[in-house]
């Protein structure tokens, strides 16, 4: 028998030597949630180990991650119910609570990435992604309102400016508003194929932003579609977007793996709040070993051909030694 691949296996130093896939802080992009106020943390009941921060509190998560090497953030608000509109309009308010946000983690800590979320539902009294009129979300008159929410972000300090709304023709409107205000070097990272998924329950909880009415499945797609992401992914490529990204990760390894092979853009994937909230539930009771099941799963997306990946394991998996 000239060829025994256990030869490969009989022990640690050899099987890290030929381990094909690596996970590093480098490739974590942790979310934060962020509530207005004053010293307040306040655990997500459906995310255990997941808080809303207040300002003053996303300072302190932010500087102990860079400690631990993870320097890539994406933020998300919550919004009172109070200053939601039709219009999102709190998304381009300038003393609103996400431009302060990021203004604040760039002052403070200019050396880390900051991605942001352009998409309406956080700030809509409607709780979609678009602009409603009588009951049909609008494509075309969405893009002027995600166009201001992008230009506002990039002029609060964001490093890449995230679309994760799904409207027809975004990328392009928000690259040719950014670069018609001289924000050329501030990348999109558009979430190419963003899937209308079971795997959001606890997101919506975080944020209070599930919809008041109906479902997201006119714009988001379809699970059992495959190739669809292709076609995304091509023209947000062609509209100008720096990185490509699937959503949910676990569910979709095949997406990623196919997008992968068919761009040399980087790939990014995110592992969302019900995949991390079934790994939580199931080690809270015995039932899986949650390092070990932890890393298998953000070492499958990689293995999948994802170059980034946003989870809410990153800070974890560092913290205790995982990875």
């Amino acid at each position: 028998m000239l060829q025994r691949p256990r030869r490969n296996r009989k022990s640690e130093v050899i099987r890290q030597m030929v381990q094909e896939t690596h996970i590093s802080a480098a490739n974590m992009i942790f979310p934060l949630f962020i509530v207005d106020g004053v010293n307040k943390k306040t655990e997500v009941a459906s995310m255990p180990g997941i808080y809303r921060y207040s300002i003053d509190n996303l300072l302190r998560e932010v500087e102990a991650c860079a400690k631990l090497g993870l320097m890539s953030f994406d933020l998300f608000p919550n919004i009172e119910e109070s200053l939601k509109d039709k219009l999102a309009t709190e998304s381009h308010r300038e003393e609103g609570l996400y431009l302060r946000a990021i203004r604040e983690v760039k002052k403070n800590f200019p050396e880390v990435c900051i991605v942001t979320d352009v998409a309406m539902d956080p700030y809509s009294s409607d709780g979609h992604d678009g602009l409603v009129e009588n009951g049909e979300i609008l494509n075309d008159e969405t893009l002027e309102i995600l166009g201001k929410m992008a230009l506002a972000q990039a002029q609060a300090g964001a490093d890449i400016i995230a679309p994760s709304d799904m409207m027809d023709g975004r990328v392009g409107y928000i690259r040719n508003v950014l670069d018609d205000h001289k924000f050329t070097n501030v990348s999109i990272m558009s979430y190419s194929a963003k899937y209308a998924s079971a795997f959001y329950g606890p997101f919506r909880d975080a944020l209070e932003s599930a919809p008041k009415f109906g479902d997201k499945k006119t714009y988001q797609m379809n699970p059992a579609n495959q190739r669809e992401a292709l076609i995304e992914a091509n023209l947000d490529e062609i509209e100008g977007a720096d990185f490509l990204m699937v959503k949910p990760a676990l569910a979709y390894l095949d997406v990623i793996k196919l997008l992968k092979d068919n761009t040399e853009l980087p790939v990014a994937a995110y592992n969302v709040s019900g995949e991390y909230a079934m790994i939580k539930a199931a080690a809270q009771r015995g039932w899986l070993n949650e390092e070990r099941s932890t890393v298998e799963v953000l070492t499958s997306i990689r293995r999948a051909g994802a170059t980034a990946i946003l989870s809410y394991h990153s800070k974890e998996v560092l913290e205790k030694g995982w990875i």
